[in-house]
């Protein structure tokens, strides 16, 4: 993520360069480390990074590579690259996470250390994350608020509320121990980015790396990085608001949870105190009195909270297929209980006692010879039996779909 981190050591010596050069093996199948850069049009900054890089490896005598997935650069990126000793890998699809999984993809390592191509990250300061790797973590995460954000090297907005709120979000959602979520300076197992199938080809790359190594229990840990002015005259890639929401957007549809089920339960839950406490009849509050006219909203609140409990549903059974999410063990235990033929059963029995109810009320206005009755009294019994009526079709019609959405797939 261009623009977000680094210390800004002084640059390599050509003697240094040709030192460094004999850090880069062509001994694939025992290369420790790989380092992987983003690039897309960082002809100012690239070379500073592949030296800084190369020096690391050569002082700390690592087997290594660096690897550079280039989105289509037209400023001689990818010359400069090869030219120092890189390894350049064309990037088709345009994105921030479309060149880091390519590049990853691409690499030889048993360890990735992935930063941006900006020269605001110390590509020579990397064994922190080395050692945190070699000691079994599955992911390693920089943390700038405590290694040190230099003046310039953040945006206020994205210092003290983008990034903030959505580490606070990423933890309150899915329990991610990071308080830094979008530091673009981390290091990984070739392993372990196996196991995660990240999707993602633009900024969210960042935010589906922690979510899915959280829900995939991997162990997690962070370390101290310095965050610094990035080496560019020209503008920065990132759009704080635009980018921002896409972090915020991808939490959410990761989060049926938080999206659907517990805004659905609560609005169900509202709806049948509001629905029980009404039903004997008029609730007095001061000098305001409460009648059927509430109970029908009570009622339409219900409903909407059902839908929103059986999106979640939904959106969890097809990530789960999909394979975007992991599978759960509590999911798969309340398949288990609910199948297809129970939710019929459940379906059918709550469009009886919602007929049941038409039925009563049908029976009070024969007794009255088909006359008119009192409002209250009528909705009084119509708006729970349409309700019940209402809430079994969508149980049986659900309950089919998710039938559909469970097919297992080749």
């Amino acid at each position: 993520m261009g623009g977000l981190g680094g210390f800004g050591s002084p640059l390599v010596g050509e003697g240094d360069l040709a030192m460094n050069r004999n850090a880069i093996t062509t001994d694939y199948d025992n290369i420790e480390l790989s380092v992987i850069m983003p690039c897309l049009n960082e002809a100012e900054t690239l070379e500073t990074c592949i030296r800084k890089a190369r020096h690391f490896l050569s002082r700390n005598g690592i087997t290594g590579e660096i690897v550079v997935g280039d989105n289509g650069s037209t400023d001689g990126s990818r010359e400069i690259a090869r030219r120092c000793g890189a390894r350049v890998v064309d990037v088709p699809v345009r994105g921030y996470g479309a060149a880091l999984s390519c590049a990853t993809r691409q690499a030889r390592g048993r360890y990735i250390i992935m930063a941006d191509s900006d020269d605001s990250y110390d590509f020579s300061n990397l064994m922190p994350f080395v050692m945190k790797l070699r000691e079994g973590y599955d992911l390693v995460m920089g943390n700038r608020f405590q290694g040190g954000i230099r003046p310039g090297a953040m945006p206020w907005k994205n210092r003290h509320i983008g990034n903030p709120i959505l580490s606070g979000i990423g933890k309150l959602f899915f329990g991610c121990p990071v308080g830094d979520f979008h530091c673009g300076l981390r290091g990984y197992s070739s392993e372990a980015f196996s196991r995660l199938g990240l999707r993602t080809t633009g900024m969210e790359f960042a935010s589906e790396m922690v979510i899915k190594a959280t829900l995939l229990h991997m162990k997690i840990i962070e370390v101290p990085t310095t965050l610094v002015p990035d080496g560019r005259s020209r503008p920065t890639h990132l759009r704080p608001w635009r980018d921002g929401w896409r972090h915020l957007r991808f939490m959410l549809l990761y989060s049926p949870r938080w999206l659907f089920l517990y805004p659905g339960t609560f609005l169900m839950l509202l709806g049948l105190s509001a629905m029980v406490w009404l039903l004997p009849g008029p609730r007095t509050l001061g000098a305001v009195t409460i009648d059927v006219h509430t109970m029908f909203v009570a009622a339409i609140t219900v409903m909407l909270g059902f839908e929103a409990v059986t999106f979640a549903v939904f959106s969890r059974t097809y990530a789960v297929t999909a394979g975007l999410l992991p599978r759960s063990r509590l999911l798969d235990r309340l398949y288990g209980l609910f199948t297809l033929e129970v939710g019929l059963v459940t379906g059918f029995v709550l469009v009886l006692g919602g007929l049941a109810g038409l039925v009563y009320g049908f029976a009070i206005w024969s007794a009255s010879d088909f006359g008119s009755l009192a409002p209250s009294q009528e909705f009084r019994i119509l708006i729970p039996a349409g309700l019940l009526l209402a809430l079994g079709f969508q149980v049986i019609l659900s309950s089919f779909f998710l039938s559909i959405l469970g097919v297992p797939r080749t």
